[in-house]
């Protein structure tokens, strides 16, 4: 034990765990919109309209996490680059 390379290992790891959350978010986000479109055309009878709805704010909230997520990665980058 006592590695030097045991935290650049668990880095490494995060960094792919953080990586392979992007798709899951985006699936998530879309379900719950579409579940919650779902519920409300039974309650209000509008159907298909809320499922539509809430299911195209799903997955503008899904692309709006991607986007952050990738911001967030080009800066942890370019300030790698710099240091």
């Amino acid at each position: 034990m006592g590695n030097d390379q045991e935290p650049e290992k668990v880095s490494r790891w995060f960094g792919y765990l953080q990586y392979s959350s992007i798709g899951l978010e985006m699936g998530l986000s879309m379900g719950v919109g579409a579940a919650i479109g779902y519920w409300l055309d039974k309650e209000l009878g509008t159907e298909p309209w809320m499922l539509a709805l809430w299911a195209f704010a799903g997955l503008v909230a899904g692309f709006r996490s991607l986007f952050r997520l990738a911001k967030k990665y080009m800066d942890e980058s370019k300030n790698e680059k710099n240091e």
